[in-house]
């Protein structure tokens, strides 16, 4: 058999971190995507910046802090201790949460660029037929927003499934419980079992292509267009 039970149970691990870590994108990305889009603060560009951190700094230094602030000595883990709930580095959990901020604007910015693209006339519009801000948002905005939603749940998850050094620098390498795909290919080559590598890592480069290819398919094919 090509894949050994480590390598599925990698897969498996990864997919539930990529569907749980897309899922909580949506929920916490949305609003920010939606206050940057209609904002006029003077902080939107300082947030904006927050929120786009993760794509210019190395994931290590990303792991690094939030090593330092999940753990415990850190505010959050403190927390989290107090709580009774433990520390959250090297736990599924732990994961979890640092997926969340290191894909979080590869889901934020889709959002706003599709909010942003809505404009005001339909926004007006609803107001004059009275309609409320929640119906206003889940009745025009949501539906032309659509697009941007896909796009950012594709993104979400694919930034997910391909993340190494933020996985490893938080879920260390602990199997059945933080060690994905990424990091089990890493292992696959430190101990030079290259054609089990070849196995995964072709997976992934599959996975990227069709992912891409459902990425600009999306944009292409729009529904109501011809």
């Amino acid at each position: 058999m090509p894949l050994s039970e480590h390598d599925l149970s990698a897969i498996r691990l990864t997919l539930e971190l990529a569907s749980l870590t897309t899922l909580l994108l949506l929920v916490v990305g949305t609003p920010i995507a939606w206050w940057l889009a209609r904002t006029r603060s003077r902080l939107k560009g300082a947030i904006g910046a927050v929120v786009a951190l993760p794509l210019v700094l190395p994931p290590t230094v990303i792991g690094f802090y939030l090593l330092v602030t999940l753990g415990p000595h850190g505010p959050i883990g403190q927390l989290t201790q107090s709580l009774g709930l433990g520390t959250l580095p090297f736990t599924f959990t732990g994961l979890v949460v640092a997926s969340v901020f290191y894909s979080l604007p590869f889901v934020v910015q889709p959002l706003q660029n599709a909010f942003e693209a809505i404009g005001d006339r339909p926004l007006e519009v609803a107001s004059t037929l009275r309609a409320g801000p929640w119906d206003t948002f889940f009745t025009v905005v949501l539906p032309l927003a659509r697009p941007g939603f896909v796009t950012a749940a594709i993104l979400g998850f694919a930034h997910t499934v391909g993340e190494f050094g933020v996985v490893l620098m938080i879920g260390g390498n602990i199997p059945e419980k933080t060690r994905t795909v990424a990091v089990q290919i890493f292992d696959h080559v430190e101990a030079m079992e290259y054609a089990q590598a070849h196995w995964l890592a072709g997976g992934m480069v599959l996975f990227s292509f069709f992912v891409l290819l459902a990425l600009y398919s999306s944009r292409r094919f729009k529904p109501g267009l011809s």
